[in-house]
């Protein structure tokens, strides 16, 4: 199933969009030791998270300002983690420095990061869903760069390509391909180019 998101291209300017393809099944992973400090570090061992990945924290006792406020958590209760090293990351948008002193418990969560060996990706850009084609970029191109260390698919145009573009409006469909031609819509949307202010 595809997730929709638009894209806003400024003209003239190198354009950059980093995808995270989640999957299933869920991760759940133990919490041991979480700061009091900003931004919030947790020690988890064996988290297994690529820097940059959504993550959830559920079932903490003592400390129970961190734990997501939905069960099962909702898109909002997730947060960007930065990966400090195997055993331990860190949330930048959580100030725990007021919260309550972690007493024991709890799991970081989050969806298992796709494999992306073996997969092409590509892009099309048209005028309107089915209709004329404005642009295409590839992972073969370079225009789309695939990162399975980091688990990354990066939407990559150079400013060159987004200065020679006349358009302002479009409809585009992001594919992964596997090795055996099965292709997944990833992500679908509309794309705006904003014009160059100055020249």
């Amino acid at each position: 199933m595809s997730t929709k998101s638009d894209l806003i291209i400024k003209q003239g300017k190198t354009f950059r969009h980093v995808i995270r393809w989640e999957t299933t099944p869920i991760v759940y992973k133990a919490i041991s030791a979480i700061s009091k400090s900003a931004p919030v570090s947790l020690a988890v061992t064996g988290h297994g998270m690529p820097d940059g990945w959504n993550a959830a924290i559920v079932s903490v006792q003592g400390m129970t300002q961190i734990n997501a406020q939905n069960t099962p958590p909702k898109e909002s209760d997730y947060h960007k983690a930065t990966v400090v090293d195997g055993n331990t990351i860190e949330f930048n948008d959580i100030n725990a420095a007021d919260y309550s002193t972690y007493r024991s418990g709890g799991y970081v969560q989050y969806n298992t990061p796709k494999d992306l060996a073996d997969y092409s990706a590509r892009m099309s850009i048209k005028t309107k869903v089915g209709g004329t084609e404005l642009e295409t970029f590839t992972s073969v191109d370079e225009d789309i760069v695939i990162d399975n260390t980091d688990k990354t698919i990066t939407i990559l145009i150079s400013a060159t390509d987004t200065a020679a573009m006349t358009w302002t409006n479009g409809e585009y469909e992001l594919e992964m391909v596997d090795a055996n031609g099965e292709v997944t819509q990833l992500l679908t949307g509309r794309v705006i180019v904003e014009r160059e202010i100055t020249n």
